[in-house]
C-alpha cells in the first residue's frame, strides 16, 4: 500500500486495518494461488497481467442460486407473484444454469425452495433485505427439514447456530405445523460460543422474524449446558451442525478476480523517502527467494465453515485435522444423547470425509450412552418424504457394509447434477416410555400417609379401574355373578305358578346365617373380627 515507495505511517487506519489481518491475508493469498495450481508469486503475477484470470472457455458450467422462502414473512405463492413475476418456470435445475436466462425452478424434495438464473442480482430487491427471501444452498436446508418439529416435540436446541440459516428455517417449519402461531410456547435455544458470529445469528433471527420463538445465548458453549437443567427439561429435538472442515462448501472456492501492481522499488515499513538521484537497493538474494518459493508451494490450506485457517501440509496433517475434528463432534452428538425429554436428534456436516461423517454416527451408535438412552438411527423408510426420496444416501464402504445404516445417512456430492454443495446428514430417533406415577395410584390423607382399607391394603384413587390387582397381591372379591340390588326375594313359586310374599320383618336381620321362608338358609355377608375369640372354643374351655 506504498505510493511510489513511499510507506504510508505507522498510524494509517489502512495500514493499521491490513496489518491487523495480515496473518488471513496471507493465506487467502496462497489459497488463491494454489487453487490456480500456480507454482510461485511470479508465476500468480504473470497469469493475473495476461488477462488469463477472466478468460472463460465456456466449459465451466454455472451453479444455480438456491433461495428459501421465508414462510415467517411471506409465501412461495406471493414470491411468484411479486419478486419473481416474469421468469421463466424451469422443469428440472439444470435448465437455470445458463448465464443469460431469467429462470427459476421450484424444488421438488424440500418445501419453499427455489433456484434461479445466478446472473440475476436479487441482493438489491425488497425481499431480500427483509428477510422474506434467504440465500441458502440446498444441501444446508435438510437438517431442519428432516427434523420436522412439531408441536408435541417441545422445545428445540440448535447447538451451533450461527449464521443463523437453519435456525430460523427450524422456526418457519415449527410454526407451519401451528394453527394459532401467536399461541406456540415452544422455544428455540440458539447456542453460539463466539460471540462475534453471535452478533450475526442475532440479527438474522430478528431479521427473518423469529425473534419471537428463538432465544439467543451468545457466548455459551452447547458442551457446557446442563442438560438435567430446569431450563431444558421440555427439550424434544436437538439440531447438530458442529464445526467440521468445510471441504464440501463450493463458495469458498470462489475467487475475485485480482490485479497485482507491478512495484518497481520493493521497501520496507521503516523505510524513508527516497531522495532523487539515490541508489536503487539490490533485490534479496536468489537463494532466499528460491527458499520462500518453494515454501509456497508446499503451502496448502484448509478453511473450516467457522473460517478458521488451518495449514496443511500432509496427508498426515489433513487425517490429524479430521480425527480433532471429530472427536469434538462425537463428543457434541453424546451430550445431546444426554437430554432427557429428547427424542429426535439430526447430526450434519459440510464435510466429504468419512471420519466426520458415518464414522462418527456409527462410533455415536456404538457408545453405551447411546444403548442406555435407547438412541437408534432414523432408518430411510421413516424419514420425512423430500428425505426419504433423496436418491444420494451414505457411503456403504464407511458404514462397514451395513446397508441399513448406509441408507440411512444421507448425502450430498459437491456440485454433482443435483447443484448442491458436499453435505452430510444423519438422525437420530428413540421412543420415550410414559413415566409412572405409582404413588399417584393410592390415596392419601391431609398429613401425606395411605389410606388403607380394614385389611391393611392401599386404596387407590377413583379413577384407577377397580379390576386391576392390587400390586401387594391382594384378591379381587368382585363375586362371579353379581345381582342387582334392586331385586327383591318375593318368595316360592306355589303349584299354580303364584308366588307367596315374604313376610317383611320389622327389624333389620342380625349378620349370619338366618333361616329363611320354608327353612331355606340364606347367606349373608358378615364383616371379618379380628382378635375375638371363637365362641364354640370357650364353651369347650368351660366345659374342660
Amino acid at each position: 500500500m506504498a505510493k511510489k515507495g513511499v510507506a504510508l505511517p505507522v498510524t494509517h487506519g489502512l495500514r493499521t486495518s491490513i496489518e491487523r489481518h495480515k496473518n488471513r491475508l496471507q493465506a487467502e493469498f496462497t489459497r488463491a494461488r494454489i487453487r490456480r495450481k500456480l507454482g510461485s508469486v511470479e508465476a500468480f503475477k504473470a497469469f493475473i497481467e495476461s488477462g488469463l484470470e477472466n478468460g472463460e472457455d465456456g466449459t465451466e458450467l454455472l451453479r444455480p442460486r438456491w433461495i428459501r422462502i421465508n414462510t415467517l414473512k411471506t409465501t412461495l405463492e406471493d414470491q411468484l407473484e411479486t419478486t419473481f413475476l416474469g421468469y421463466e418456470r424451469s422443469t428440472t435445475v439444470s435448465a437455470v444454469r445458463t448465464r443469460h436466462s431469467k429462470s427459476l425452478f421450484i424444488d421438488g424434495h424440500v418445501p419453499n425452495l427455489i433456484a434461479t438464473s445466478p446472473n440475476v442480482d436479487l441482493t438489491k430487491s425488497d425481499a431480500y433485505k427483509s428477510g422474506a427471501i434467504i440465500f441458502q444452498d440446498k444441501a444446508s436446508c435438510f437438517p431442519a427439514y428432516l427434523l420436522d418439529p412439531l408441536p408435541e416435540d417441545g422445545d428445540i436446541i440448535d447447538s451451533c447456530a450461527a449464521p443463523g440459516n437453519k435456525t430460523t428455517h427450524v422456526a418457519a417449519i415449527l410454526l407451519s405445523h401451528n394453527a394459532e402461531p401467536d399461541e406456540c410456547s415452544q422455544v428455540i435455544h440458539a447456542f453460539e460460543k463466539n460471540k462475534g458470529r453471535a452478533e450475526t445469528l442475532e440479527k438474522m433471527v430478528n431479521l427473518a422474524g423469529s425473534g419471537t420463538w428463538t432465544k439467543v445465548h451468545p457466548g455459551q458453549d452447547f458442551l457446557k449446558s446442563d442438560p438435567k437443567s430446569a431450563a431444558f427439561k421440555n427439550v424434544g429435538v436437538l439440531l447438530l451442525d458442529p464445526s467440521c472442515s468445510g471441504s464440501g462448501i463450493i463458495g469458498r472456492d470462489d475467487m475475485p478476480a485480482l490485479h497485482l501492481p507491478a512495484i518497481k522499488n520493493a521497501s520496507n515499513s521503516n523505510s524513508k523517502p527516497q531522495k532523487k538521484g539515490a541508489k536503487v537497493p539490490e533485490p534479496a538474494s536468489e537463494t532466499r527467494k528460491r527458499k520462500r518459493e518453494r515454501h509456497e508451494e508446499a503451502l496448502d490450506v484448509m478453511v473450516d465453515d467457522d473460517g478458521e485457517v488451518t495449514a496443511v501440509n500432509s496427508e498426515d496433517e489433513l487425517k490429524a485435522r479430521i480425527d480433532a475434528l471429530s472427536k469434538f463432534q462425537l463428543e457434541l452428538l453424546l451430550h445431546a444423547f444426554k437430554f432427557p425429554a429428547a427424542r429426535k436428534i439430526t447430526y450434519s456436516t459440510c464435510s466429504i470425509h468419512a471420519g466426520e461423517n458415518e464414522l462418527v454416527v456409527q462410533k455415536a451408535l456404538e457408545h453405551p450412552i447411546a444403548k442406555e438412552q435407547g438412541w437408534r438411527i432414523l432408518k430411510r423408510e421413516n424419514q420425512i418424504r423430500g428425505m426419504r426420496e433423496w436418491p444420494v444416501r451414505g457411503s456403504l464402504d464407511s458404514c462397514n457394509g451395513d446397508e441399513v445404516l448406509a441408507e440411512a445417512c444421507i448425502r450430498a456430492n459437491k456440485e454433482d447434477e443435483h447443484c448442491t454443495m458436499g453435505f452430510f446428514l444423519a438422525g437420530f430417533v428413540r421412543t420415550l416410555e410414559p413415566e409412572i406415577d405409582i404413588d399417584a395410584e393410592f390415596l392419601r390423607d391431609e398429613r401425606g400417609h395411605l389410606v388403607r382399607d380394614i385389611m391393611g391394603f392401599p386404596l387407590r384413587n377413583a379413577h384407577q379401574e377397580k379390576s386391576v390387582t392390587p400390586v401387594d397381591g391382594a384378591v379381587d372379591q368382585t363375586p362371579a355373578h353379581p345381582t342387582d340390588e334392586n331385586d327383591e326375594w318375593t318368595g316360592f313359586e306355589d303349584d299354580n305358578g303364584q308366588n307367596d310374599p315374604a313376610p317383611l320383618p320389622h327389624k333389620a336381620p342380625k349378620l349370619g346365617n338366618k333361616s329363611g321362608p320354608s327353612g331355606r338358609q340364606v347367606m349373608t355377608k358378615k364383616r371379618p373380627q379380628f382378635g375375638i375369640t371363637d365362641k364354640s372354643r370357650k364353651k369347650s374351655k368351660k366345659s374342660n
